[in-house]
């Protein structure tokens, strides 16, 4: 594992398709989904979420568009966006936004290169967006993943994130057939949130 006092945080103001590369493909497998429900009657609407295992292992792999890659140019002089360096090489991005109406600050695009995950260099990206929005009096912190991303979301749980909305749609009309489901998380600034390990 790689010493903590050798991983830099600090500011970003551009992010390059070269940066981008040099992280790596974005993706994850996983051994298990949230099963997602919904039961609608006239009375009541429960929508559930269950961990279970999956017969075989769920791979995705996907690279940002250029589309996506501009926006994230766009993104990152605003204040929020945060690289994770040793010495000059990049190893690890938050890409973030204000969103002033509502006193939030949206997560884009969280990544950290293959070579660095599970050495706390996600944690330290985490915990100093989170020391930034407090700073800024920013009341939460929101970003989307997937039902399918079990790990992302027990990482977003260690680091004070709950699951606060969950789209049935979001993705296609049939997402709750094909298994991907768009989760909803929200980090609240000034309170730690569930600790689920």
């Amino acid at each position: 594992m790689i010493p903590i006092e050798a991983i830099r945080i600090k500011p970003i103001h551009r992010f390059t398709d070269e940066e981008q590369h040099e992280l790596g493909e974005c993706g994850y497998s996983s051994n298990a989904k949230y099963k997602v429900t919904k039961i609608e009657n006239e009375e009541r609407t429960t929508i559930d979420i269950q961990l279970v295992e999956l017969e075989a292992p769920y791979h995705k792999e996907y690279t940002d568009s250029e589309d996506d890659l501009e926006l994230y140019s766009k993104i990152a002089p605003m204040g929020y966006s945060l690289g994770a360096y040793i010495g000059t090489r990049l190893i690890g991005v938050v890409i973030a936004e204000e969103i002033k109406w509502n006193n939030t600050v949206l997560i884009w695009h969280f990544q950290v290169s293959e070579d660095y995950r599970r050495m706390h260099v996600g944690k330290q990206l985490m915990d100093e967006l989170v020391r930034l929005a407090e700073g800024n009096g920013i009341r939460a912190i929101n970003l989307e993943t997937q039902n399918t991303n079990v790990n992302a979301i027990r990482f977003y749980r260690k680091c004070g994130f709950e699951i606060e909305g969950i789209d049935l749609s979001y993705y296609t009309n049939d997402d709750v057939v094909d298994g991907e489901v768009a989760i909803f998380m929200k980090r609240k600034i000034g309170q730690i949130g569930q600790a689920f390990k």
